[in-house]
């Protein structure tokens, strides 16, 4: 029997990458958290002056650079150019970077072969927007998690306040909904439920409950 593929896509903040960790923790898969690696891009591409909307500079950029994961005691470790940008690309300016990057044709091209590739060595749940739309079309499982708008701006507010930023509902509110917007009307790959993929609306769940959720589709798919 081959590896095991899960996809799970769906909008920004709906707890994706949470869920998704855990649940592969629990079956000793390996976690992919495809959004980092775009927002290592942003990063690169900020670091650089480049501005979100300069496509040109974007592209310029791309060559010189290198993305890789790296697990450590489970936790995934994402690496730009071998510097460990773990946090540096969780913030409200390099999301907003990501989204304009992964607009790009070629940046999502960049990453493709790294994603795909990942799905042919080892049992994966991988998250993102577009996993079982175009990365992993073929998965045997795939999950639409998503949640209210003003419930994923409650959880992102609160995360951000824990790390310390200086953020406002509202504002985080306004990136949410912008960010939807962006991602659902682009035309490369743009945000939607894969028609075979399960929808799992994690507003009223706790995170328990939606990793429980997640689980048990995984384990209904796999026995089908």
């Amino acid at each position: 029997m081959g590896f095991i593929s899960v996809a799970v896509d769906g909008p920004s903040g709906a707890g994706k990458s949470t869920v998704a960790r855990a649940a592969a923790e629990r079956l000793g898969f390996v976690y992919v958290d495809t959004g980092a690696m775009y927002r290592s891009i942003g990063l690169a591409v900020c670091r650089r002056g480049v501005a979100e909307e300069d496509t040109a500079g974007i592209l310029e950029a791309l060559p010189g650079m290198e993305i890789s994961l790296r697990y450590e005691e489970g936790a995934q470790h994402v690496l730009l150019n071998g510097e460990d940008v773990s946090d540096a690309i969780r913030t409200p300016q390099i999301a907003q970077y990501a989204s304009k990057v992964s607009a790009v044709p070629e940046v999502r091209r960049f990453l493709l072969n790294l994603q795909r590739d990942m799905a042919t060595k080892n049992n994966i749940i991988m998250d993102g927007r577009d996993i079982g739309t175009v990365i992993l079309p073929d998965a045997p499982v795939k999950i639409f998690l998503t949640a209210s708008a003003a419930c994923r701006a409650e959880r992102r507010y609160k995360e951000l306040l824990e790390k310390g930023q200086q953020v406002t509902f509202d504002g985080v509110l306004a990136d949410i909904v912008r960010r939807d917007l962006q991602d659902s009307l682009r035309a490369v790959a743009p945000l939607k439920q894969a028609d075979d993929a399960v929808l799992l609306d994690t507003s009223k769940l706790t995170l328990e409950q939606s990793i429980d959720a997640v689980l048990q589709i995984i384990h209904e798919k796999m026995k089908g």
